[in-house]
């Protein structure tokens, strides 16, 4: 593992990543499309605290654009390839469905051919605590059955783990599949709750909660998914010997094929989550209560058995840690006293 291409490199997780990998002495070339789903000084901001490192390099490039990501893969021999790029958000999901499509599909089946051909020895991507849609079975394991989506960005999600064993049967290439469990801390993304809500918070704004408060999500701080990425990057995925297709088990296969949870395995209350920010803030958020909007699923949590014995580690920041980091970054970032 000594050169490495992380797509995604302007976003929330892969800025993390690729100074976490630049700092540990790796050879890392990042690229991003710099789309503006959101604000792109924010993806610029980040990208000049990478440039400042040794060992990155940056190019701006599209996983959709085909004949570039050739040319990327032709001009580099990449050890490790770890795909971030993605049209994020379950939301906008239903309002832009083409996006998901080029980003999620089209640009992943680009990199799965540039691996193929460019004898990649570990294609680690990015999935999503989305794929569980419709399933009440808690926690989530990675060997339960996701064959019911709610959201589109879900699909797209499963459609890349489905993608990535094809080509773990049919060309060896080794893949591990990390289902991201609700994602936070500083840089992170302005349109992920905790942003929203400490914005609207502080400006005096009433915040909207979905599902009248009654959500629950495993909040996964940002250091620890960027330690578990770091750890499963370094384990080449092998197959199951005790795989078997009459009773077939949806995280591990027959080929160099794995699927890991990543998240806090201590999911929380959305009303908890809001108190804390209000507490670290010292002010008190006007809440407007809604209704479970179309996509979202009420609860996440993360069974981490397999990560933990795979790679011998499990998120352990509290929400109290994480919040407090991510609102110390906000308020120095945004210069607000």
């Amino acid at each position: 593992m000594k050169n490495i291409l992380v797509t995604g490199a302007a976003g929330f997780i892969g800025f993390h990543l690729c100074r976490r990998l630049a700092n540990e002495g790796f050879m890392v070339i990042g690229i991003d499309n710099m789309s503006d789903y959101y604000d792109i000084n924010l993806k610029k901001d980040r990208l000049k605290q990478l440039s400042e490192l040794d060992g990155f390099t940056f190019h701006q490039l599209d996983i959709s654009d085909r004949p570039s990501l050739v040319k990327l893969f032709n001009g580099n021999a990449f050890d490790t390839v770890v795909n971030l790029a993605a049209q994020a958000g379950v939301r906008y999901s239903l309002e832009n469905p083409h996006a998901y499509v080029d980003a999620n599909i089209v640009g992943f089946v680009n990199l799965l051919e540039c691996c193929r051909h460019n004898s990649v020895a570990h294609f680690v991507f990015a999935s999503s605590s989305s794929v569980y849609g419709a399933n009440t079975n808690m926690p989530f394991s990675v060997h339960d059955n996701v064959d019911h989506p709610v959201s589109l960005y879900a699909a797209s999600k499963k459609s890349n783990e489905l993608m990535a064993h094809t080509y773990s049967h049919l060309y060896g290439l080794k893949c591990t599949g990390l289902r991201f469990f609700t994602v936070y801390g500083p840089w992170g993304r302005p349109d992920m709750a905790l942003f929203l809500f400490t914005k609207a918070i502080l400006a005096g704004d009433p915040i909207k909660v979905f599902n009248h408060g009654n959500m629950q999500r495993d909040f996964t701080y940002i250091d620890d998914i960027i330690e578990g990425v770091f750890r499963v990057m370094q384990k080449l995925p092998e197959p199951n010997p005790d795989w078997t297709g009459n009773d077939p088990d949806p995280g591990t296969s027959y080929a160099p094929y794995r699927i890991y949870n990543i998240g806090n395995n201590n999911p929380e209350k959305l009303t908890r989550f809001i108190s804390v920010i209000e507490k670290v803030l010292g002010k008190e958020a006007e809440k407007n209560f809604l209704d479970l909007q179309p996509g979202d699923v009420p609860s996440t949590y993360a069974d981490i058995d397999d990560l933990y014995h795979a790679v011998g580690f499990k998120p352990e920041t509290t929400i109290e840690e994480g919040i407090n980091n991510f609102i110390e970054w906000y308020r120095s970032y945004y210069t607000i006293k």
